[in-house]
C-alpha cells in the first residue's frame, strides 16, 4: 500500500519561517537603501542651494549699475542727488542689472543686502530685498546728506533695510558675514594702491566687492558658504562728463 506524498506541519513551519526571514531581510535592505538615497539627495540639494546662492550673489554684485537719484526720503533734501550705493560692513544697497527672479533679462533692481541674526540667536544670516528700480524707489531710501567725521566727506544717510516675508535668504547658519570694498587708498608720495575698506559710502564706485562668510559648524561632507569676491567692470560713471576726442 503506497503512502500519499505531502509535507508535514513541521516542514510548513520551517518554510514559512525562512520566507519571513527573507522578507524581513529584503525590507531592511530596501529601507537602508532608501534612507541612504534620501540622505544623499538631501546633501546634493543643500550643495546645489549653496552653489546657486553664491552664484546669484556674485551675479548681483557684478551687475552693479553706477547711477544717481534725487533724495526724497527726508525733510529738506530737495535738490540733493546721491550715488545709489550704501557700502557698509553689514549693509549694502545698490542697483543691479541682475535679479533672482528674472536673471539678466529683467529690469534693474534696487538690492538691499544685509546681515540679521539667525533663528534662536544662532549665528547670522545674509538676506536680500529686491525692489524694482525707479528714481523714486531709490530716493526713498535716502534721508539726506551728512558729514562723515572719519572720511571727512559728505555722504548720504540711508534708512536701515528691514527683513520681511519677501526677503530671500542667501546664506544661513553663519558664524559671521561682512562686506568690504576695494578702492584706491589715500594720496601720498607714491601712486595710491588699492585697499579693502569695511566702509566706503561716499568714496566713489568700488573696483570690487567682497563678501566674507564662514559657517557656524564645519561639515566636510557638505559644501560650505565661502568668501565671494566680485570684480566690478564700470565703464561709465554718472558724475563724470564724457566728451568726444
Amino acid at each position: 500500500m503506497r503512502r500519499d506524498a505531502g509535507v508535514t506541519l513541521l516542514e510548513v513551519l520551517i518554510a514559512v519561517t525562512l520566507l519571513s526571514l527573507l522578507t524581513v531581510g529584503m525590507t531592511i535592505a530596501m529601507r537602508e537603501g532608501l534612507s541612504a538615497f534620501s540622505k544623499t539627495d538631501a546633501k546634493l540639494m543643500d550643495d546645489r542651494r549653496v552653489v546657486g546662492a553664491q552664484k546669484a550673489l556674485q551675479s548681483e554684485l557684478e551687475g552693479l549699475i553706477p547711477i544717481k537719484a534725487p533724495c526724497v526720503g527726508g525733510q529738506g533734501t530737495a535738490g540733493f542727488v546721491f550715488p545709489v550705493l550704501q557700502a557698509e560692513a553689514q549693509t549694502m544697497r545698490l542697483v543691479s542689472a541682475f535679479s533672482l527672479q528674472q536673471g539678466w533679462r529683467g529690469q534693474p533692481q534696487l538690492l538691499e543686502l544685509f546681515v540679521i541674526p539667525g533663528d534662536n540667536g544662532e549665528g547670522v544670516r545674509l538676506v536680500v530685498n529686491e525692489i524694482p528700480f525707479t528714481e523714486y524707489t531709490a530716493g526713498q531710501s535716502c534721508m539726506g546728506p551728512a558729514p562723515d567725521p572719519v572720511l571727512q566727506v559728505t555722504v548720504p544717510q540711508f534708512l536701515p533695510p528691514r527683513a520681511s516675508e519677501h526677503s530671500f535668504v542667501l546664506a544661513d547658519k553663519l558664524a559671521y558675514c561682512r562686506f568690504s570694498y576695494l578702492g584706491l587708498g589715500p594720496d601720498g608720495p607714491q601712486p595710491p594702491a588699492p585697499v579693502w575698506r569695511g566702509h566706503a559710502t561716499g568714496l566713489g564706485w568700488p573696483m570690487a566687492i567682497r563678501v566674507e562668510m564662514a559657517p557656524i559648524e564645519e561639515d566636510p561632507s557638505r559644501l560650505q558658504p565661502i568668501t565671494v569676491v566680485a570684480p566690478l567692470h564700470l565703464h561709465r560713471a554718472p558724475e563724470v562728463q564724457y566728451g568726444d576726442f
